[in-house]
C-alpha cells in the first residue's frame, strides 16, 4: 500500500567520522522533528543505546545522531570505523568488517540508520533478532547459537534459525557465529531479522476477469495465501472465503487491525456481497489462507514472513500474495531464498509487490528470481509514478508485469488504522493505491488459471500471465511484459520459459563488441502444434527506438510442437549503440493460433568504465589479505556509486569502475581480531579513473600522530581520527583507545576541501578529564600530526552534579562542535553527588556541549543503566584560561518552556514537546517515571488519554475552533529522585485547524530556589525564592499569577504573595518537603496551572 506519511527530518552532519558524533543540538525548526511516533516507555528516551551483534553499544540521541560508543568487555582494543554514505551511518568494528565485505554478515547489523528506525527498535526491543543460516547439519555450532539466544523459529527450508538474543548476551552470539575474522564452522550467513512493511469495480474488468468468469473460471478449488496484516473474516465479502488463519506476527491475533490485508484479500478473492457484486474480487471462487505476518502497525519480521510462507505451503496454497517488502541488497536474502525454494520445490506461484519507491527501486522479496513481481498502473494503463522499476541491484529484469494499483476500492476492516485514516466510501469499502493493490489482481488472475489448469506449476502460471500481457509505452525495466490480461491468459497454450531474457552487461568500449546470442524458448502446453510469427521491437536508454539490428531474431517464425519446446535465437549487437550507453530493452512478440506471447529482453551496455587493480601490502612488505577497502564515486559517471572492494587472500583484486573520481579508503591490519600493532589507514581522496589503473596500498608508508595534554599522569581513554572530503560529501572516522593504535598515510596527489580532525580524551583521577580536539584543512591526509596542548590553551569547567538519592553514580558525555565537524568523548562514571572538572580545548573555533546521566547500576555486561538525563543544550564557546561552573540534576525540577518546548497543533493533531522535569539550572531532560496520565478535553468533553509525558504523541481533533484543556500528571520514584516526585499541569486555550504548524499559547512557572547538590535546604529558615513565568504569559503578557505552597503533599495549600518576582517561604522541616502550585493567566485569557510535589527537602 502507498500511504502519505509525515516524516520529520533532523539535520544531517556533513561528516562521517563524526557523523556519528553529533550532539543533541536543537534549532527552532526542530520541535516538530522531536516528536515520537511510538508509544513511550517508563524510561528516559532523550538518548538510547543500540547494541550491535558484537556487544558494542552505540549511543544515539533523539535526532538519530550517534553521540557515543560503549565498548563490550574485552573489545576495547578493537578499532571501530564510522562511515556515512547514501544517507546511512555505519558503525563497524574492525573484526566484523571482513565478514561484511564478503557478504557473510548482513551490513544492516551495523547500519545505525536502519537499526534506529522506530519500527526496527520496536521489533528489537527485547533483544537482537537475527537469522542464522547453516551449512549442512552444523550440530555443534547450531547448539551454540541456540544457547546464546531464544529460538523463535526453525526455518527448515532455509536451513536456518531465527534467534532473539538479549542485548547483554550478544557477545555470546558473536562468539557462536564467528571464529576470529571468519565465520564459525557451519555458519553460512548471519542476517538481521529485518522489518518489512505493507507496501475494484473498474480494475477487475480492466484485466479481463469478467471474460474469464464467463468462460467458467472464478478460482474455484484454488487456495490463495494472503500473507499480510491479517484478514477481517467478518466482512461480508470475505466471511465465506477464509478457510484457515494463523498469526506469525507480534500482534495478539490473526485479525486485521491495520486494514491492509483485508483490502488485499478482497481484491484477490472477495465476493462483493456487501456491494451486490460491484466490488467483487478477481477470483471470488477461490479460498483464502490468512497468514498474519505483519503486525497491527503494518510491519513484520523476516523470520515471521518466512514462517508464514512455510505454513502456506503446508496448507496447500497454490498462490501466495505478498504485498510487502523492503529495500533490496546485493545477493540473496532470506525471503528471496524462500520464495525461490518453495517455487521450485512446491510449484507455488508467489505474486509479490515491486514496491512504491519509483525508478530503480524494486524491493525484496519482489527481487527474487522466481517471483512474479508486480508494478502498478492506473485505469488508463499509465504507469504509476510511485511504482518501483528495475533493474534490480543484481541487474535483472523486474517487475515482470503490471496491474491496476491506483485508487483501488476494496473491503475495509472497520476500526482499523487505514479505515480511520482514509475513511470508508462507500460504507464497508475504502480506496487506496500502491503496488500492494496491484499484486492481488495478479494473484487472483493466477487463481483463475490454476483452476483452468490444475497441473500447472508456478512457471506455467507465470509464463501465461507475462506472455499474454498488454504492453505499454514503457521499457522492460519499467513494466516487465506489460499489464496482465487474464482474458487472454486463459486462451494461452504457448508460453516463454524463462519469461524474460537478460544479456547481462557488455563491457565498454563497444567498438569491438561481438554479437551475443541467447535463445527465446517457447513451450507448447496444448495438444496441437502451433506456428508463431515472430517480431522484435527495441528501445534505447532514452526510450527511443534502438538502432536497426541492435536486437535481431534468428527466424521470422517457429513451430512449437504439442507438448514440446522450440527455441529461436535472439542476438544483441551492442556495437550498434553509437555513443549512447545504458540499458536497452526489447520485446519479442510471437503471434499465432489466436494467441500472442510477449517476452521481455534487456542488456546493459556498460558506460565508459575501466579495470582498477588494487594491491594491499602489509608493514612487512608482503601482500596481505587482511584489509578493508571502500570506494565512493563522486564525479562524472562515477557519481553516487559505492563499492566495497572484495577481499582476496592474495591482497590483490580488480574492480570495474565507471569513469570519474573516487574516494578510496583502505585499512590494513596484521589481524582484525587481536590488533597487535594496531591498524594502518590509507586514504586517497581523489582517485581519477580515466584508464585501466593499478593502485598500491602500502602500509609501510603510514605514520603515527603525536597528540598530548599538559598532564603526563593523565591516562588516555579515547583517540579518534576522522576526515571529511567536501567533493565526495562523505567522511570516515576511526575510534581507538589511543592515537598509538592507528597509523595513517596519504595516497595520491593533493586536493582541496579536505578536513581532518583529531580528538582525544584523557582522565585525571576520579573526577576530572581532558577533552581536546584539533581540526585542519589539509591537502593530503596527515599521518604524523603533532599537537601538544598547553594548560593555558584550555578552559576549565567545574560541573556540580547533584542527586537527592544516596548511592547513585553518573557521568558527563562531552561533545565538541567545529564549524566543519563534530566529535564526542565517552562518559566516565563517578559517585553522586559530586563534581567533575572538564579541561577543554578552545582552538579552531570549537564549541562544546555535554550531557549528564544519572545511573541506576550496571547491566550484566558492565554498562551503566541511565535513569535520568539532562543536557547543557546548544554548543557553547569557552575561552582559553577561563574558569566556568555548571550545575546539573538539582532542584527545583519542573516544566520548562523555551523557543522549542511547548504544545503544538499541526492540522488536526495536538501534541506536546515539553520537558516536565527540567532541572533547577534550566537543563532540559527527563527521567524514569512510574505513572503518566495525559488527557485532552474539547469544549469540556474528553477527546482521549494516553501515557505520553508530552513527548509528541498526538491527539486527533476536529478542524473547527473550540476550547481545549490539556492535562498531564507524571510520577517518578524516590529511588530515581527524591525531589519533584510528581508534576501536575493543565493548559487551557482556544484552537482551530491552522494552515501550518503553530505553537499553542501555554505558560509555566519556574521556582528558582537555591538547594544543595543533595536537593536539600536548611530546615525551618525563611528564604526568598525567585519565580519566573515562561511562555505566553511572560513579561507584559501576564494578566495574573497566584502561587501556593504545601508542606503535606498538596493536602492543603497556602497562598503566598509574589513581590518583585519572588515569594517568601519557610523551608520545610528536616526530612520533610515543600510543594509548589501556580495558576497563570495571560492577557488573552489562556490559563495554565502547575503543581510540583516534593520540590525539595529540609535538612
Amino acid at each position: 500500500m502507498r500511504r502519505q506519511v509525515k516524516r520529520a527530518c533532523a539535520g544531517t552532519i556533513a561528516t562521517a567520522a563524526a557523523v556519528a558524533l553529533a550532539a543533541g543540538m536543537t534549532t527552532p525548526a526542530s520541535a516538530k522533528a522531536e516528536r515520537s511516533t511510538t508509544a513511550p516507555q517508563t524510561q528516559i528516551t532523550s538518548k538510547h543505546r543500540i547494541t550491535l551483534i558484537t556487544g558494542d553499544r552505540v549511543v544515539v540521541d533523539a535526532k538519530g545522531r550517534v553521540v557515543g560508543l560503549e565498548r563490550a568487555k574485552g573489545r576495547e582494543h578493537i578499532p571501530v570505523q564510522f562511515r556515512k554514505a547514501d544517507g546511512h551511518t555505519l558503525v563497524v568494528p574492525a573484526d566484523a568488517a571482513r565478514l561484511v565485505s564478503t557478504g557473510k554478515l548482513d551490513q544492516r547489523l551495523f547500519d545505525i540508520t536502519e537499526l534506529n528506525k522506530s519500527t526496527t527498535r520496536r521489533a528489537q526491543a527485547k533483544g537482537l533478532k537475527v537469522i542464522v543460516g547453516y551449512r549442512g547439519a552444523a550440530s555443534a555450532t547450531k547448539a551454540d547459537v541456540r544457547e546464546a539466544g531464544t529460538l523463535r523459529q526453525t526455518l527448515k527450508s532455509l536451513n536456518a534459525d531465527a534467534v532473539q538474543t538479549p542485548q547483554k548476551e550478544t557477545p555470546e552470539l558473536w562468539d557462536a557465529v564467528t571464529n576470529g575474522d571468519r565465520t564459525a564452522s557451519g555458519i553460512a550467513h548471519v542476517w538481521l531479522d529485518g522489518v518489512r512493511k505493507a507496501s475494484l469495480d473498474k480494475s477487475v474488468p480492466q484485466i479481463g476477469a469478467p471474460k474469464a468468469w464467463a468462460a467458467g473460471y472464478d478460482g474455484k478449488g484454488v487456495k490463495i495465501a494472503v500473507l499480510d496484516t491479517g484478514v477481517d473474516a467478518t466482512h461480508p465479502d470475505l466471511k465465506t472465503q477464509v478457510i484457515e488463519s494463523k498469526n506469525f506476527s507480534a500482534a495478539a491475533d490473526a485479525t486485521d487491525h491495520f486494514g491492509h490485508g483485508t483490502h488485499v484479500a478482497s481484491i484477490a478473492a472477495g465476493t462483493g456481497a456487501k456491494s451486490n457484486g460491484k466490488y467483487k474480487g478477481v477470483a471470488p471462487g477461490a479460498k483464502i489462507l490468512n497468514g498474519k505476518v505483519l503486525d497491527d502497525s503494518g510491519f513484520g519480521d523476516d523470520s515471521g514472513i518466512v514462517a508464514g510462507m512455510e505454513w502456506a505451503a503446508e496448507q496447500g496454497a497454490d498462490v501466495v500474495n505478498l504485498s510487502l517488502g523492503a529495500g533490496d541488497t546485493p545477493g540473496v536474502d532470506p525471503l528471496e531464498a524462500e520464495v525461490n525454494k518453495l517455487s521450485e520445490e512446491k510449484g507455488i506461484l508467489f505474486a509479490i509487490a515491486a514496491g512504491n519507491s519509483g525508478p530503480e527501486s524494486v524491493g525484496s522479496p519482489g527481487s527474487a528470481e522466481d517471483a512474479l513481481t508486480v508494478g502498478a498502473v492506473d485505469v488508463n494503463d499509465k504507469l504509476a509514478d510511485f511504482s518501483s522499476t528495475g533493474p534490480t541491484v543484481d541487474g535483472t529484469i523486474k517487475p515482470d508485469v503490471t496491474a491496476p494499483g491506483v485508487d483501488i476500492t476494496a473491503a475495509a476492516a472497520p476500526g482499523s488504522v487505514i479505515d480511520e485514516e482514509v475513511g470508508e466510501n462507500p460504507p464497508g469499502y475504502l480506496t487506496i493505491s500502491g503496488t500492494s493493490m496491484a499484486t492481488p489482481h495478479v494473484a487472483g488472475a493466477a487463481a483463475l488459471l490454476k483452476q483452468q489448469h490444475p497441473d500447472w506449476r508456478f512457471s506455467e502460471l507465470k509464463g501465461a500471465l507475462t506472455g499474454s500481457a498488454k504492453g505499454g509505452k514503457y521499457t522492460a525495466f519499467q513494466q516487465g511484459s506489460g499489464r496482465i490480461a487474464v482474458d487472454k491468459a486463459i486462451k494461452q497454450t504457448v508460453i516463454a520459459d524463462p519469461v524474460s531474457v537478460s544479456f547481462g552487461v557488455q563491457q565498454w568500449p563497444h567498438t569491438d563488441d561481438k554479437p551475443v546470442t541467447k535463445q527465446v524458448t517457447y513451450r507448447n502446453l496444448g495438444t496441437k502444434d502451433v506456428t508463431l510469427n515472430l517480431a522484435a521491437g527495441a528501445t534505447d536508454p532514452k526510450g527511443q527506438a534502438a538502432p536497426s539490428g541492435f536486437f535481431k531474431l534468428g527466424a521470422a517464425k517457429v513451430t512449437v510442437p504439442a507438448g514440446g519446446k522450440a527455441s529461436v535465437d535472439l542476438t544483441v549487437n551492442t556495437k550498434l549503440g553509437g555513443t549512447l550507453d545504458g540499458a536497452y530493452s526489447a520485446y519479442v512478440t510471437a503471434t499465432g493460433d489466436g494467441q500472442s506471447v510477449r517476452t521481455a529482453a534487456a542488456v546493459q551496455r556498460e558506460i565508459q568504465s575501466y579495470s582498477v587493480t588494487i594491491k594491499h601490502i602489509g608493514r612487512d612488505g608482503q601482500p596481505t589479505g587482511n584489509y578493508n577497502s571502500f570506494l565512493l564515486g563522486y564525479s562524472g559517471l562515477a557519481k553516487g556509486r559505492a563499492y566495497q572492494v572484495p577481499v582476496a587472500d592474495s591482497g590483490t583484486t580488480t574492480v570495474r569502475l565507471p569513469k570519474g573520481d573516487y574516494l578510496l579508503d583502505a585499512s590494513i591490519a596484521k589481524d582484525f581480531v587481536k590488533f597487535e600493532g594496531g591498524v594502518d589507514w590509507l586514504v586517497q581522496p581523489k582517485l581519477s579513473v580515466t584508464k585501466d589503473t593499478t593502485v598500491t596500498i602500502d602500509a609501510r608508508k603510514t605514520k603515527t600522530a603525536d597528540i598530548t595534554v599538559p598532564d603526563a599522569q593523565a591516562k588516555q581513554q579515547l583517540g579518534m581520527i576522522g576526515y571529511v572530503y567536501d567533493a565526495a560529501g562523505i567522511g570516515f572516522g576511526l575510534g581507538l583507545q589511543s592515537f598509538a593504535d592507528v597509523r595513517m598515510a596519504p595516497l595520491g596527489g593533493e586536493v582541496s576541501g579536505l578536513q581532518q580532525t583529531w580528538n582525544g580524551q584523557w582522565t585525571k583521577g576520579d573526577d576530572a578529564e581532558y577533552d581536546v580536539a584539533t581540526t585542519a584543512k589539509v591537502k593530503k591526509i596527515q599521518g604524523d600530526k603533532v599537537r601538544h596542548f598547553k594548560a593555558s590553551e584550555l578552559a576549565t569547567v567545574k560541573n556540580n552534579l547533584g542527586s537527592g538519592t544516596p548511592g547513585k553514580t553518573g557521568s558527563l558525555v562531552p561533545v565538541g562542535v567545529f564549524p566543519e565537524d563534530v566529535i564526542f568523548a565517552n562518559g566516565v562514571e563517578q559517585k553522586l553527588p559530586g563534581s567533575r572538572t572538564l579541561y577543554l580545548s578552545t582552538s579552531d573555533k570549537i564549541q562544546w556541549t555535554w550531557d549528564f546521566e544519572q545511573h541506576k547500576g550496571r547491566d550484566a555486561d558492565g554498562f551503566p543503566i541511565p535513569e535520568a538525563y539532562y543536557t547543557l543544550g546548544d554548543p557553547q564557546t569557552f575561552k582559553a584560561g577561563q574558569k566556568y561552573t555548571k550545575t546539573f540534576n538539582t532542584a527545583v525540577f519542573g516544566p520548562h518552556l523555551n523557543a522549542y518546548n511547548g504544545l503544538y497543533r499541526e492540522g488536526n493533531s495536538i501534541y506536546g514537546i515539553l520537558s516536565l522535569f527540567t532541572d533547577g539550572a534550566g537543563h532540559d531532560g527527563s527521567s524514569d517515571f512510574t505513572a503518566v496520565d495525559t488527557s485532552l478535553y474539547r469544549n469540556g468533553t474528553k477527546v482521549g488519554s494516553n501515557d505520553d509525558p508530552l513527548g509528541g504523541k498526538e491527539f486527533k481533533v476536529p478542524a473547527g475552533e473550540a476550547d481545549y484543556r490539556l492535562t498531564t500528571s507524571v510520577k517518578r520514584s524516590v529511588k530515581v529522585a527524591a525531589a519533584s516526585t510528581r508534576i501536575d499541569a493543565s493548559w487551557t486555550f482556544r484552537s482551530k485547524k491552522p494552515s501550518d504548524l503553530v505553537k499553542l499559547p501555554t505558560s509555566t512557572v519556574r521556582f528558582n530556589a537555591k538547594t544543595g547538590l543533595d536537593n536539600r535546604v536548611e530546615a525551618g529558615r525563611t528564604v526568598s525564592v525567585p519565580v519566573a513565568v515562561e511562555g505566553s504569559a511572560k513579561g507584559s503578557n501576564l494578566k495574573s499569577l497566584s502561587v501556593y505552597v504545601s508542606y503535606d503533599y498538596g493536602q492543603t495549600w497556602k497562598k503566598v504573595d509574589v513581590v518583585g518576582g519572588k515569594i517568601k517561604v519557610k523551608n520545610p522541616e528536616k526530612g520533610k518537603a515543600i510543594s509548589f502550585h501556580a495558576k497563570i493567566t495571560d492577557k488573552k485569557d489562556n490559563k495554565s496551572t502547575i503543581s510540583i510535589y516534593n520540590a525539595y527537602y529540609g535538612k
